[in-house]
């Protein structure tokens, strides 16, 4: 072969190894399109802490990939039990089993797609689980809209039960996803490892390279080169000791990407996204928008112009960076909080009186929100927390991160109607421009820029990994180029 004609081989083998993991990322992540439209549907976020705990478990233990075909079946029973609900309790319980559900989407799309992505395109890939939330959310807006016109004994149970459908296909679908290589080396599997860094690396050399960092990672030593190698059966792999180092006592360099990611996290919610999105129609109705057509239109304007941020956004993560979009992201969502505050304010300060452009700035202010939100931070939360975590306390470290994530959603969510009546709609949104107004400083000071960073590279931007964690970044590369050399 001419060597004029190698860049192009690269380029093919590049556009392959995406392509592939594009492949991947959407099958993983439509268990997020459930996701969003149960969550629309009111379902209590508390329920998915268990989901997300027993997620990060569950996946360590049978892999990514079987994990997400658990969070299907869950969403599958939970579907099937509202919508043939026959009393109260039926429908709670179904409830709380789709809930769990929610956990484990949560916690398992990102973690999943983001282990299997190339670093090139990790940002893009890793954000649909996001995008397809959003379609989620938009299909509960539209389903809620057409099937009111049906019977009541009808219309509730097909709304509830329809998440059933696309249930049964994710899980049949997932049979053709490849295992997670790190979940594959943590095992000691090593040939099957190779197999799928093979079709997802964009060349032979970042293959090997990748897996000798995994294989550092996990404890593994670069001699050990089988098929199938014997994982060192180590204290630091028990799931209490797991716990220590993230929780109890964890490095430096541990404890501060806890923090990024709880305060990401936190953040993300405690910004009034829920308020906005969930209460939108009330939002709309308060600007004097009493008409149904109208506050359909509306509502739905919401849904589509998230959606269409966040796929604009998924294109910019890998161009334009991390940081970038998420401070351009809150200084936004700061502006259009401050406008859709006063714009409800001088609305309820005039009830029997039309204000037009008080009305305009309260819907401007509301799309401008939810742009800002999904250009940034929306997408963002899921992406950056599952690339920055040690191998070993990933599954967990994400899962942590989901539960301080629906703790905030369903305290904001359940607190917005009471806080809205005590300081008014208005003062609501003045008091959620403030907590972003903090999150921009956060993330300007304790989010460091991850793009085109590798999975095993993570712990140079928040200090060296130590032994007990994982193998720090000189020692990764000093096996890496032993092994290819």
């Amino acid at each position: 072969m001419a060597s004029a004609d190698l860049p192009e081989v690269v380029e093919r083998t590049k556009k392959s190894s995406v392509m592939y993991a594009f492949i991947c990322s959407i099958l993983a992540s439509m268990a997020s399109i459930i996701l969003g439209y149960e969550i629309v549907m009111g379902i209590l976020n508390f329920y998915s802490l268990i989901g997300s705990f027993a997620a990060g478990r569950t996946s360590d233990w049978i892999g990514r990939r079987f994990t997400v075909v658990v969070a299907a079946a869950f969403f599958f029973v939970g579907a099937l039990l509202m919508g043939l609900a026959g009393d109260y309790a039926t429908l709670m319980l179904g409830r709380f089993v789709a809930g769990v559900g929610v956990g484990y989407g949560l916690m398992i799309a990102p973690v999943y797609t983001a282990e299997v992505s190339p670093a090139s395109a990790r940002g893009f890939l890793t954000s649909f689980s996001e995008v397809f939330i959003n379609i989620g959310i938009l299909l509960g807006y539209v389903s809620n809209y057409a099937f009111a016109r049906l019977p009541l004994h009808l219309s509730w149970r097909i709304m509830l039960g329809i998440g059933a459908a696309p249930s049964v296909l994710l899980a049949l679908l997932v049979f053709g996803m490849p295992e997670s290589p790190r979940w594959l080396v943590m095992k000691g599997r090593l040939a099957d490892a190779r197999v799928v860094l093979d079709r997802i690396a964009e060349t032979p050399e970042e293959a090997a390279e990748r897996l000798a960092d995994i294989k550092a990672a996990a404890g593994i030593p670069h001699e050990a080169d089988g098929d199938v190698v014997a994982v060192p059966k180590r204290k630091s792999a028990e799931e209490k000791q797991v716990w220590k180092e993230l929780i109890l006592s964890p490095t430096p360099t541990v404890r501060r990407i806890l923090l990024a990611t709880l305060g990401l996290q936190f953040f993300q919610q405690a910004s009034g996204v829920d308020s906005v999105v969930l209460y939108s129609p009330r939002v709309f109705q308060s600007a004097g928008i009493t008409d149904d057509d109208q506050l359909l239109a509306t509502t739905c304007a919401v849904g589509v112009t998230k959606t269409v941020i966040v796929l604009l956004a998924a294109v910019l993560l890998d161009r334009v960076g991390r940081r970038p979009l998420m401070l351009t992201s809150s200084g936004g969502m700061v502006v259009s909080l401050i406008g859709l505050a006063t714009g409800l304010t001088v609305v309820g300060r005039h009830p029997h009186t039309e204000v037009p452009w008080a009305v305009a700035l309260c819907v401007t202010s509301t799309l401008a929100f939810v742009s800002f939100y999904s250009i940034g931070l929306g997408p963002m939360t899921a992406v950056y927390t599952s690339e920055i975590f040690p191998l070993r306390v990933r599954a967990l470290g994400y899962a942590v991160g989901v539960a301080c994530n629906r703790v905030t959603s369903g305290v904001v969510s359940m607190t917005f109607l009471s806080l809205s009546s005590a300081i008014t709609i208005g003062g609501s949104f003045f008091l959620y421009a403030g907590i972003v107004t903090l999150s921009w400083v956060f993330f300007f000071t304790c989010l460091p820029e991850t793009r085109g960073r590798t999975l095993e590279e993570m712990g140079e931007l928040f200090g060296t990994i130590d032994a007990g964690t994982e193998a720090d970044d000189a020692s990764a590369r000093l096996l890496a180029s032993e092994l290819t050399t």
